[in-house]
């Protein structure tokens, strides 16, 4: 089990990465939808400096993880996880799930605009 772990990790620092990233635009707009306001609020735009660095890590490491999956050979023992192909299939479905979602996260703040007026 702690191959299949190690595979994953990844795509959650990629997601951890992007949550950063998006951090200042999605939390307040997560907050306001549930009806939770004040002027504290303003406090959740202090990741937006980062903003562009936590961008540039999940872009990086989606390719890492891209390069893993699609251009790599791996050189699996026989009887070992990775050896099965319908692992590597689903390793892939969940690599271009988990793509999505970072990619629709870390774009937010530029159609933000359109879905909040």
């Amino acid at each position: 089990m702690s191959e299949i772990a190690s595979n994953n990790r990844p795509l959650i620092l990629a997601a951890l990465a992007a949550i950063g990233a998006s951090a200042c635009c999605i939390g307040p707009l997560l907050l306001l939808s549930l009806g939770i306001g004040g002027a504290w609020m303003s406090n959740l735009t202090a990741m937006e400096p980062y903003s562009p660095y936590l961008t540039g890590i999940t872009v990086i490491i989606l390719a890492v993880v891209f390069r893993k999956l699609y251009l790599v050979p791996q050189n699996c023992e026989e009887g070992s996880v990775c050896a099965n192909p319908e692992v590597l299939k689903n390793q892939r479905i969940i690599f271009w799930v988990v793509s999505a979602i970072l990619i629709a996260m870390v774009t937010f703040p530029y159609y933000a605009e359109f879905i909040i007026s």
